[in-house]
């Protein structure tokens, strides 16, 4: 459909495009009651403890506007923001920066709200794990429209994981495809078969994950040669059988991942199972926006 993959970088421009298009338009008039060339200094404040996220966003909002603005960062991308203190310090043509506020904060208290969400279910499965290689929550396919890759990208820098990125990034059957297929050794068997088709390197890019509803559709996931197991709506016992199944038929090889609306107080039984890896929607779905505030300190020789 499309000829390639869209970058970080390439969605961030677009964001931003996208951003000030529909907020500026043909023009900001309410900009224009500033003296044109006028320069201020203004600051960001934060108004919660937050995790800093998509600085690159606010940056490039006010520079599409103002390519000579300076913004000082008190915070590095991804630190512990603590409340009523300053984010950054800004000086820029008045009249950009006016333009550019809301589409840049947009950004800053979505991302940092994903960011921070990230970071507290990552701290709340600290330690909790027997696994020797750990566990991890993961982000689903959940995200805001045109979105996806700044979300994921703020996952990542709260401390999670990503689940695919995009339809593109891997084989995930479900049920419809199980039941399509035929059974789940058929769905496994026609994906790997799909993905040995293809030509190297794509071919061992292109994971395979299936979704399992019971012990015995894991059962015949693994017999099937699946490496990657998504456990829908486990019991925490079922969660125990399975990684004990796994260790007896793969000696604990296969990744096991846990999902199906995931609260933040099951969290930790679930981590100590012993499985691999939680998936959990409202990473990207269910965001609270983080509070910022901006403001015009004073004008510069004028």
């Amino acid at each position: 459909m499309f000829d390639h993959n869209e970058t970080l970088e390439e969605a961030r421009a677009r964001n931003v495009r996208d951003a000030l298009f529909e907020d500026v338009g043909v023009c900001d008039w309410t900009a224009q009651l500033v003296p044109a060339g006028q320069r201020v200094k203004a600051r960001l404040i934060v108004r919660e403890e937050a995790v800093l996220c998509g600085r690159d966003w606010f940056e490039a909002c006010l520079n599409q506007l103002d390519a000579t603005a300076r913004i000082t960062w008190a915070y590095a991308e991804g630190a512990l923001m603590q409340p009523n203190t300053e984010v950054c310090a800004i000086e820029a043509d008045a009249r950009a920066l006016l333009t550019a506020e809301r589409p840049g904060l947009n950004f800053l208290q979505t991302l940092s709200a994903v960011a921070t969400m990230a970071r507290k279910h990552m701290d709340a499965i600290e330690g909790a794990s027997p696994n020797p290689r750990g566990c991890v929550v993961l982000d689903t396919r959940k995200t805001l429209p045109g979105l996806r890759l700044a979300q994921k990208y703020a996952v990542r820098v709260g401390g999670g994981a990503n689940q695919r990125l995009a339809l593109y990034d891997g084989i995930l059957i479900k049920e419809n495809h199980i039941a399509a297929a035929g059974s789940v050794t058929a769905a496994v068997k026609n994906a790997q078969a799909l993905v040995a088709a293809q030509p190297s390197p794509q071919r061992e890019q292109i994971t395979i994950q299936v979704e399992v509803e019971n012990l015995d559709e894991l059962r015949e996931a693994l017999a099937a040669g699946a490496t990657s197991v998504l456990l829908d709506n486990f019991s925490n016992d079922m969660m125990r059988e399975a990684v004990a199944l796994n260790q007896q038929l793969t000696h604990g090889q296969a990744l096991l991942e846990v999902s199906g609306g995931v609260t933040m107080d099951q969290l930790r039984g679930i981590a100590e199972t012993g499985v691999d890896r939680i998936s959990v929607g409202k990473l990207t779905k269910d965001v609270k926006a983080v509070d910022f505030s901006l403001r015009v300190l004073e004008r510069i020789g004028g």
